[in-house]
């Protein structure tokens, strides 16, 4: 599929996966919507793409300033064609070490903010009948991984809300994608989460060797064009566990056919 004059919003879009996945739309004829926390990194991302751009900073847990930034990037074009759910905080800390407030913290930002954006933008993209919701998960949101319980809490919670939302738009013509990325070289080390919620501040090696952004981008977007539903973008022995892990598309289209059946319909009426 094109994406050519599409509006894409991205969150989470000053560094890091967003950043590259802006980059990587923007050259495939996008206008490209650009939100995060940091208004001047949003500014220098948006001077640096060949396309039109509307940055949206917010912190993604204000909802109220959530709920004004979709009226505004809805009424930018007058359409929102792609949403990327990307903003996330990582972690790296034992749970016995961890600090209950850690698991709220993230847990809100990485799941119940996303949700959130989400369901803001839902009617329009159901009233339309298309359009595009991606979220951006982890291979520890199809794997549970040592130091990042919290973490996997959240993107395991990322992809059952996916999964069960695309299940009800399969009827209404909105697509939804889940993206698992193993490995990155991004900062998502230096700026997770310790045990009492300060950030790690260093990297580590299999971060710093992982997938370079730009090329993990185009395959994300590559694989949204052609249609894939659960995208595993990783390597080696992250690439295997994702795959061991993965929804098979059998069970995504008999749950959809479910819906089609009028599932829906018929728990509305028992109620």
């Amino acid at each position: 599929m094109s994406f050519e004059s599409q509006t894409v919003w991205i969150t989470g879009a000053s560094s890091g996966i967003g950043e590259a996945l802006a980059h990587e739309w923007a050259g495939r004829g996008a206008k490209l919507i650009l939100s995060g926390r940091d208004e001047a990194r949003l500014a220098s991302v948006a001077d640096a793409l060949d396309t039109e751009t509307l940055t949206l900073p917010f912190d993604v847990r204000d909802e109220t300033a959530m709920q004004q930034a979709t009226g505004q990037a809805i009424a930018w074009t007058g359409n929102v064609d792609i949403f990327v759910a990307n903003a996330g905080v990582s972690q790296r800390s034992q749970a016995l070490k961890t600090d209950i407030q850690v698991y709220r913290d993230i847990i809100d930002i990485d799941l119940t903010a996303q949700i959130a954006a989400t369901q803001a933008l839902l009617p329009h993209m159901a009233e339309r009948g298309s359009g595009r919701f991606v979220f951006i998960s982890s291979i520890a949101g199809k794997v549970g991984v040592p130091m990042r319980t919290a973490y996997c809490a959240a993107k395991f919670g990322l992809i059952g809300y996916a999964d069960a939302l695309r299940a009800e738009l399969s009827v209404k013509g909105v697509d939804v994608h889940v993206i698992a990325p193993g490995s990155i070289a991004t900062n998502v080390s230096r700026n997770a989460l310790s045990a009492d919620g300060s950030k790690r501040g260093r990297s580590d090696d299999v971060i710093d060797n992982g997938i370079p952004p730009e090329e993990a981008a185009k395959t994300m977007v590559d694989a949204i064009a052609a249609g894939q539903r659960e995208i595993i973008v990783a390597r080696g022995m992250e690439e295997a566990m994702g795959e061991m892990r993965r929804t098979p598309d059998q069970l995504l289209d008999q749950v959809a056919a479910m819906v089609a059946a009028g599932y829906v319909e018929k728990m509305e009426a028992d109620d």
